[in-house]
């Protein structure tokens, strides 16, 4: 219910893949993919966790990678042509 809510506020899946050099050899890239609901275009909750991985993470951040959709869309929803009763 809560992602409904969300979702009514403007909120969108939004999906990020995250390369980041392997602490241990700065060489290698590591592929993370990170998922939750966001506000688009700025990304507020994305933002803060970048900033924490920043902050409190060894793997330094080398690409991030967004795609964002709406949780409903024209296709999801469709008016019903009629009406039914069940007794």
């Amino acid at each position: 219910m809560r992602n409904i809510a969300l979702a009514l506020d403007g909120y969108r899946l939004t999906t990020a893949e995250i390369l980041y050099h392997i602490p241990d050899h700065p060489n290698l890239l590591q592929t993370f993919i990170w998922q939750a609901l966001d506000l688009a275009p700025k990304f507020p909750v994305l933002n803060k966790f970048l900033h924490h991985w920043e902050v409190n993470i060894e793997g330094k951040l080398h690409s991030v990678r967004i795609a964002s959709s709406g949780l409903f869309s024209p296709a999801d929803l469709k008016h019903l042509g009629g009406e039914y009763k069940l007794h």
